[in-house]
Parts: structure tokens; sequence; C-alpha cells
């Protein structure tokens, strides 16, 4: 399938479409939170705060099982445009914070539709979807966050770039070692309810062009975050992310913190410095 036969126009029309969902930040699903990162970079909480990143765990979209697509998602064409392109993947995000979110919270979640675009990429054509939420509690806008969509087609194998190995990560430090194994990303699915089977299906991974079980996007992106909080000590007020390739089960990683003006440099790093999620930190 070529760009071109992708009916971009069409699928610009639920550019503007809306949607709201509300739910609770309850002192079990921070218990949850906390259980399922305690083994890897620590993070000290303000009284009564939320853990960095709990936001990727409210109002997930929720379906009964026959309404979900090969890939463990919800099919499209509701809120999600009917890209008729089989795989997706988070490619990363744009977040603000005005203020921390806090056990008890009632976060209402406002999604919109913002930009949707089409690209030929090296195996096949590329839809590009952009969507803004809106989190706000009782006590006004907590935080924001422009997210990017990709949808992919079929692909022999998903390609990962190889580290310079002349050429040492920049001056900073790192913490762990850390892996991911399968209860890892078993317990991060279900404590956002993310059905994607690549993250607990290795058959249905190879399809998608994985050697096997893939690490969340958002978990390796709740990880720098808590890594940031860790260093300055508060939420900062930006956070900006990209996905530049998988991380896989049991892939050794580290997380790095480099300081940059106006905040820092972050980054999940394979054991050879090869950057598979990086971000920026701004107070």
């Amino acid at each position: 399938m070529e760009t071109d036969t992708l009916d971009i126009a069409a699928l610009r029309t639920w550019i503007g479409r809306e949607s709201s969902a509300l739910d609770l930040i309850t002192p079990e699903l921070v218990r949850r939170h906390l259980a399922t990162l305690a083994h890897f970079q620590p993070c000290d909480l303000g009284e009564g705060e939320a853990p960095p990143g709990i936001h990727w765990c409210l109002s997930p979209q929720v379906v009964p099982t026959p309404e979900t697509g090969i890939d463990g998602h919800p099919r499209r064409g509701g809120f999600v445009p009917p890209v008729p392109l089989p795989f997706r993947m988070w490619s990363g995000s744009r977040l603000a914070f005005h203020q921390p979110l806090r056990i008890g919270d009632e976060v209402t979640r406002h999604s919109r539709i913002e930009k949707i675009e089409g690209k030929q990429g090296r195996s096949g054509p590329l839809c590009f979807v952009t969507v803004a939420h809106r989190f706000v509690t009782a006590r006004g806008l907590a935080l924001t966050e422009e997210q990017g969509i990709v949808f992919r087609g079929p692909s022999p194998k998903v390609e990962a770039a190889k580290a310079d190995s002349t050429q040492a990560p920049p001056a900073g430090s790192r913490s762990g070692p850390f892996r991911c194994g399968s209860v890892d990303l078993f317990r991060f699915s279900a404590l956002t309810f993310n059905g994607h089977r690549i993250h607990y299906d290795r058959d249905h991974a190879r399809t998608e062009g994985h050697p096997d079980l893939v690490v969340h996007g958002p978990l390796q992106a709740t990880l720098m975050l808590r890594r940031a909080v860790a260093e300055r000590g508060r939420l900062p007020a930006g956070y900006e992310i990209r996905g530049l390739r998988p991380l896989y089960r049991e892939e050794a990683f580290f997380l790095a913190a480099r300081p940059a003006e106006g905040g820092l440099e972050l980054a999940v790093e394979k054991e050879d410095g090869l950057p598979t999620m990086t971000a920026r930190a701004r107070w």
C-alpha cells in the first residue's frame, strides 16, 4: 500500500473529534502503581501526591473483548480514526505540568484529535495521528499532553540502529542496570488496561516484526520522569518524550540523566549506550 492509497482527506474528517472520561486516583491504584515500579528508580513523593506518570493509568478506553482488533487495541472508528493499517505504536508526547495530581482526585481527561498526516516510510505507508489531552481536577488544570500515535503496515522486521562503539555516551549519570521481565510487562499492562499484544503475546509480537515482547513506551517514559523528579525534587514544568527504537523483555537498560539548559536530558539506554527513548525535562 502506498501513502497515496490512504484516504488522508477522509481520515482528516476526524480532526476536531472530542472525547471526555472521568477517573479517580484511588489509594489502591497508587499502591499498585508503586508496587509495579518499586524495583526501578526510586522516587520520593510529596504529602498526598500521586506518583509521576500515573495519568497514563487513568481513563483507558474500555470495550468488550469482541470489540478489540487483532492487535488487542479497541477497534477504530469511534474516537480513533479508522486508519486502514494494522499496527500502531506510541511515538512520544509533549507534556506540561501545572500542578501535581493527588490521591483522591477525580480527574477528567478531555481529548481531541488535533492532526492526521500520511507519510511513506522505508517499510511502507505510515499515518501519524496527534491527540491532545487535558487532565482537570477540582483544583483546575493539572496537566496537558500532546500525544503522537503512528500506524503502520506489516513489516518483516523492526529495524534497530547499532550503537557507534567509538563514541561514548555524553557525560552524566546512569542508574541501573534494570530489566523488565514478563511479570513487569504483565503488571504494567494490567495497571494501564493496555491490551496491546506485543507486550504479552510473543507470537503476535513477531507478526509485528519484533523478536520478543516489547517494553511499553509509557513505562519507559514513567521511569525517566521518576528519575527527573528524583534529581530535582519536584515535577518539571515541561516534559518531552521521543521513542526511538524498541526495548525488549529482559534487555538490560540504564536510566541516564544529563544536565541541559533549563533542565535535564534523560534517556533509557541499552548497555552499549544506544537509547530506546529520550526525554527533555525543564523546570
